[in-house]
């Protein structure tokens, strides 16, 4: 593909990236979603070089990502597709909090077909940390966006590049707070120069064009709700949602997709009913091995909230 220039565009969405403290200093007593994208822009020196040519910065959205809303999801989509689309612009660039990114993530690779690189970074310091890490994660993310041949939607954090499909948060505080788990990462930054050891993601071509028309004239999103078994677990959490309309139900299950016998009941009682009915597991690693004959279809790998989101896409055809 011939790039003609290399305009990146960067949207702001908000997150511990733009988050304050009134204490220098405090790490996890601030607020997120103060700070404005053009500002967190400006305050990386370096970053227009590693850009190699025109930012573009759009606050889209200014919010804490545990609040995160289908309607930004839309506003996020339909951006990033419209840029996409435009010859002049080489790659997107997403800041975004940490608590929800891995859900983002996945919904974009769902929906667009990025044969261009849209990469989502963020940070878990606020920006008035001693030491912050957002600016060095920002950097790090323009420079994926400015590489040549890059496509796909990834996330960029503590130097590591992920893929949407596998990245998940696993820990609460450390700077490096991202994992691909036993899939590995894509590559990682290293002063500026990517250095991957795994393929850039595929784009999704025909099914993105028809999930973002989808989406982009939905009014009502499906109701799909995230359940957990555990030990004594009953069916009463099921059984609720069956009677107050959900249309789908993840259940993030113990080891290889097994249910506590009354939960099984319970979800079996919701798929006869016509609720679509999914298996994932509470597993960090590893995928549900299906066997023949499972009265309850698995996630073909996908974490219980990822699994969520595809659901929820099915449910919208």
């Amino acid at each position: 593909m011939q790039v003609n220039t290399q305009k990146i565009v960067v949207l702001g969405t908000g997150g511990t990236i733009a988050g304050t403290s009134a204490t220098r200093g405090d790490n996890i007593g601030y607020t997120a979603a103060q700070v404005g994208v053009e500002q967190l822009l400006h305050a990386v020196p370096g970053l227009q070089a590693a850009a190699c040519g025109e930012l573009l910065a759009e606050q889209l959205a200014q919010l804490d990502s545990k609040d995160m809303e289908f309607s930004v999801w839309q506003t996020l989509a339909e951006r990033c597709a419209s840029a996409l689309a435009d010859p002049e612009v080489r790659g997107v660039v997403i800041t975004h909090g940490t608590d929800t990114l891995e859900e983002t993530a996945w919904f974009l690779h769902s929906v667009l077909d990025a044969r261009k690189p849209v990469v989502l970074t963020c940070a878990m310091r606020p920006a008035t940390a001693l030491t912050p890490d957002g600016p060095q994660n920002l950097l790090d993310a323009v420079a994926v966006a400015a590489t040549a041949g890059a496509r796909g939607v990834m996330v960029v954090a503590a130097g590591v590049v992920h893929g949407a499909q596998r990245v998940q948060k696993v820990h609460p505080y450390r700077v490096d707070a991202f994992s691909s788990g036993e899939a590995g990462p894509l590559g990682w930054v290293e002063e500026g120069a990517v250095r991957l050891v795994q393929d850039w993601p595929l784009a999704r071509s025909v099914q993105a064009q028809v999930a973002l028309e989808k989406i982009v004239n939905c009014v009502q999103w499906p109701r799909v709700e995230v359940v957990m078994g555990y030990a004594g677990a009953t069916g009463a959490l099921v059984d609720a949602l069956l009677r107050d309309g959900v249309q789908g139900i993840v259940v993030a299950a113990t080891g290889n997709g097994t249910l506590h016998h009354v939960l099984e009941s319970a979800l079996l009682r919701a798929q006869a009913a016509g609720v679509k009915v999914v298996r994932s597991t509470r597993c960090p690693e590893g995928q549900v091995l299906p066997r023949l004959g499972d009265a309850l279809p698995d996630s073909r790998g996908l974490s219980p909230v990822k699994a969520r989101i595809s659901l929820m896409l099915d449910l919208l055809w």
